[in-house]
């Protein structure tokens, strides 16, 4: 039996403070060849999913939240219950998956069962079929669904030290020992100073930005506002070399070309809705991941901005290797990988992106210049600090808050952007080659859109949720991700240009 972190709780407090939202996140491989067997398949796959004991647990939470949730073992569990089958109208297309993928991932994962879906979709042209896995926030990061969608796979099956869930493991009594002595709570809001007092000076000034992000209200957009329970998802894909050209023309992370393109995308959609993109128009919440292990050699998000892709790319010196080197040390299912660790372990970046500059060459320059202050000013360490000292808070307290500052409408952050490392090498199911793999992000606190990133292979993709009745040109932002890249692939390619960009950044 397993306590939920004050973290992890939180993003069930969230889901229940709006009843329109669904708080599950997932990826969808997409593989060649006719799909196996559906009974050989299901065989298979709940034997490896039988490995992460978190799978079989199922939630318990307690009246008046006098106590932290608690995952209990359910050995007992056929997880075959739990492995889903869908179809699209056969022969079935790119947006035909994404479509099915909108109607999976919306509807909510009922918490009485274990907290997770594996669906199997069938009928896309080409020989094609697809999983898409499924899992509550409470559950999982995006670090840890990328693992376990490794994991599904022949490659990834048996030897690995992976658990889904970022849960302390300690006794549990019978009945939760909760006091509302104003003492105690006195005491533990004392212990809240003292560590935030201790975390340093770079901290205290990250809590103040971090804070300031948060409270001050950005432009008024139709990016914001209350969502239908319906949604969209839709796909944008960027070869890894091209952006490895740019990271290398421009001195530049892999963060900062994503987020220029996101820029780019998020511009067009608004000219396309007659908008003016301003520069206070878009504060994206971007988050980092802050495991315990996490160095620039280990860990794939250890510094906010810098590659998670491996293999072909990363050999020789290159912007991906220094300062953005690959952080997926060696098979993802060996040793102590960066995935292996439970995870939701994240802090949080809250950079403006540039959507009110026409120039992707500006764009880039300037979401450059402003991730690279944000790593400095102790943003991350504000956000770690204040989610450990959180701790330090009765639960009941720290519920109530979430709940009520969730349901508080906000204007500060715009949107989502996360970037997760995927598996370096080529994975297959039962032989079958997996050619694609998407992420898929939640959206929740009014946020219409979310972008989840994702390396696989030599592909790196943009996985969009967005509410369905408020963001019928999904497509728009899509496409204008695309073209930014192209774009600044073209221009990397000049050297002259390139040159003079690189010079500016530094600056």
């Amino acid at each position: 039996m397993d306590h939920l972190t004050v973290l992890d709780a939180g993003f069930l407090h969230a889901e229940d403070s709006d009843p329109n939202i669904s708080l599950a996140i997932g990826g969808i491989s997409v593989l060649e060849g006719p799909p196996p067997d559906f009974d050989v398949l299901v065989d298979t796959l709940t034997e490896r999913l039988a490995q992460v004991p978190r799978l079989r647990q199922v939630l318990h939470t307690h009246r008046l939240d006098m106590g932290a949730p608690v995952l209990e073992d359910r050995p007992e569990l056929d997880l075959r219950h739990q492995i889903k089958h869908a179809a699209v109208p056969a022969p079935g297309d790119d947006a035909d998956l994404f479509r099915l993928a909108a109607s999976i991932v919306e509807r909510r994962l009922d918490r009485r069962h274990p907290l997770w879906e594996c669906w199997v979709i069938e009928g896309l042209r080409d020989d094609r079929w697809a999983l898409l896995m499924k899992v509550h926030h409470c559950l999982a990061d995006g670090v840890s669904t990328a693992r376990m969608l490794t994991d599904l796979s022949d490659n990834g099956s048996g030897a690995t030290t992976f658990e889904i869930g970022a849960t302390h493991e300690r006794r549990v009594d019978p009945a939760p020992r909760i006091t509302l002595n104003p003492l105690v709570w006195g005491r533990a809001a004392w212990n809240l100073s003292a560590a935030a007092v201790g975390t340093g000076a770079q901290a205290v000034k990250g809590t103040v930005e971090v804070l300031s992000g948060l409270l001050s209200p950005g432009g008024n957009t139709s990016l914001l506002g209350p969502v239908s329970t319906m949604r969209r998802y839709h796909a944008a894909r960027a070869s890894l070399a091209d952006i490895h050209d740019i990271c290398q023309a421009f001195d530049v992370t892999l963060n900062d070309v994503a987020l220029a393109a996101i820029t780019e995308g998020f511009r067009a959609v608004l000219l396309g809705r007659g908008e003016k993109p301003g520069r206070d128009s878009l504060r994206t919440l971007v988050p980092v991941s802050v495991r315990a292990h996490a160095n620039p050699a280990t860990s794939p998000l250890a510094e906010p901005g810098k590659s998670n892709v491996a293999g072909p790319l990363t050999r020789g010196k290159s912007p991906l290797a220094e300062p953005g080197k690959s952080n997926v040390a060696g098979p993802l299912t060996h040793g102590k990988s960066p995935l292996a660790e439970p995870g939701n372990q994240v802090s949080l970046m809250l950079p403006l992106l540039p959507v009110d500059r026409a120039n992707p060459l500006d764009q880039l320059r300037i979401v450059h210049q402003r991730m690279t202050r944000a790593k400095s000013s102790g943003q991350k360490q504000a956000g770690s600090s204040a989610i450990g000292a959180a701790d330090l808070i009765p639960f009941p307290l720290t519920a109530w808050t979430v709940r009520t500052l969730a349901r508080v409408p906000q204007r500060g952050v715009v949107t989502v952007a996360t970037n997760v490392p995927g598996p370096r090498d080529q994975l297959k199911v039962l032989g079958r080659n997996v050619i694609q793999m998407y992420p898929i992000p939640p959206i929740a606190l009014q946020l219409r859109i979310g972008i989840a990133m994702l390396s696989y292979g030599d592909e790196f993709t943009f996985g969009i949720v967005a509410d369905y009745d408020s963001a019928p040109d999904i497509h728009v932002l899509t496409e204008g991700i695309e073209r930014a890249i192209t774009r600044l692939t073209e221009l990397a390619r000049q050297p002259r240009r390139a040159a003079g960009l690189s010079r500016r950044a530094r600056r």
